[in-house]
């Protein structure tokens, strides 16, 4: 999942972008609202973290635009405004979620998480496909039962596509979400990626729709979730 931390705070931006990335997340990085507002039209995020003490405007001004723009995906307001005006302010712009300065970086991992969950429709912390399921805040993936070894890049393809089950994603949609957009792969990347996993969880589990591209399905004799 790729997230875009807007915070002009540069220490607390790195400390924060390199705990997020640790916990399996992609973040890209914004220092003044102009610049979030920029990339949240020409790329595609899961989510936004966003700070509202911005230098060039404040944050609930930008979430209320991005809101009239239809930019509707999940924004979690991260602020040292501990006033309920404030929180008010910012939920009333369209904000998801709210968390005050200082935080555990836990607690933002867990709702940037429950946010970028909740948006697919998926209410559970697992999610399931038949006997293979992903755990959304641990990361840990099982079949039937057994941990699944993933590398980092698999892990964030196959979390991808367990929070879109059923549908199919595009390359580009893959590319957009799981990548850096300054490495985004081309498409054989991709299908190299996908190899390997189908190769680690049974190569029908992930459908390959020519000219469209993948969706994850449950195998024939396995109970659906």
């Amino acid at each position: 999942m790729k997230i875009l931390l807007v915070e002009d705070d540069q220490a607390l931006s790195e400390a924060l972008a390199a705990s997020l990335e640790e916990g399996g997340l992609l973040v890209e990085v914004a220092a003044t609202g102009g610049e979030a507002d920029f990339l949240l039209r020409t790329e595609r995020y899961d989510a936004v973290v966003l700070d509202l003490g911005l230098p060039d405007g404040d944050g609930t001004r930008w979430l209320a635009q991005w809101r009239d723009d239809d930019i509707d995906l999940p924004v979690l307001v991260l602020t040292a405004r501990e006033r309920w005006s404030d929180k008010a302010a910012g939920f009333s712009a369209g904000a998801d979620d709210y968390v005050t300065k200082p935080f555990e970086t836990a607690e933002v991992m867990f709702r940037l998480r429950a946010l970028v969950r909740r948006s697919h429709g998926h209410a559970h912390p697992v999610l399931s496909a038949g006997a293979l399921s992903f755990d959304t805040h641990t990361g840990a993936v099982t079949l039937a039962g057994r941990p699944v070894a993933l590398t980092a890049q698999e892990s964030r393809l196959l979390s991808y596509l367990m929070h879109a089950r059923e549908r199919v994603v595009s390359r580009a949609e893959l590319a957009e979400h799981v990548y850096d957009r300054d490495h985004e792969p081309d498409s054989n990347v991709i299908d190299v990626q996908i190899s390997r996993l189908r190769r680690k969880l049974g190569s029908e589990r992930i459908e390959t729709r020519r000219g469209e591209g993948y969706r994850l399905v449950t195998p024939a004799g396995e109970d659906a979730p």
